[in-house]
Formats: C-alpha cells, structure tokens, sequence
C-alpha cells in the first residue's frame, strides 16, 4: 500500500502544521507573559510596600533619635550645671580639716593667751589682797 499526495496537498498540511505550531506556541508564550506581567506587578507591590513600610521604620528611628540626642543634650547640661553647683555646695573633707585645724589652733592660742592674761591678774591681785 502506497500513500500518494499531491505537492499541493503536502504544502497546505505542513502550512497547516505549522500554522497550529506557531498558533499554540504564540498562544503559550502569551500565556506565559501574562503570568509573568502578574508575578513582576505582584513584586513591585510588594516592593512597594517594603519601601513604605522602611519610609515609616525610617521616621519613627529618626524621631526616636532626635528625642534621644534632646534627653543626651538635657542630661549634658544637667550635669554641666551640678559640676557648676558643686563647688559652692560641696567641702571636701580635707578642706574642712585644713579650715577646723586653723580654728582650733586660734582658740588655742587665744585661750593660751587668756591663761597668761589671768595668771598676770592673779599675781597682781594675789599682791594687793596680801597686803
């Protein structure tokens, strides 16, 4: 058995093959751009709200921030005005030593003095109630 086509015949089915060929794969590779135009909109949503959401994380450290570096510039004075207010309220212990030591060895001379000064009145004294 022998099968005979026609040139004309053996043209139009390979056109017609590859017709159906170029038809599907045009029809697939359509298909397969729109998958890919839905993944790539998808992605860029999801991008998208990344960077908005990294915009807000962003601002509240920012705001965060600045708030820390007020309270650090408020601790900073702070402590610039009780280093200030420190000397005037604060005696260091070997400064009020020094200054009680001065004191006591005035009193005691003073009081070395009024020995001497009532030892003199009582030899005075002492000379004219003999007599």
């Amino acid at each position: 058995m022998t099968l005979q086509i026609e040139f004309t015949w053996l043209v139009g089915l390979l056109l017609t093959f590859f017709g159906a060929a170029a038809g599907i794969g045009k029809l697939l590779l359509g298909q397969h751009q729109r998958h890919q135009d839905r993944r790539f909109n998808e992605l860029e949503r999801g991008n998208h709200k990344l960077q908005t959401d990294l915009a807000k994380r962003l601002d509240s450290i920012e705001t965060a921030s600045h708030s820390q570096a007020e309270r650090v510039h408020q601790l900073e004075r702070d402590l610039l005005r009780f280093q200030a207010e420190l000397p005037m309220q604060y005696v260091r212990r070997e400064d009020y030593i020094r200054g009680q030591s001065t004191i006591e060895a005035k009193l005691d001379s003073l009081a070395g003095k009024l020995e001497i000064y009532q030892l003199r009145a009582v030899a005075h004294g002492g000379q004219t109630n003999a007599d």
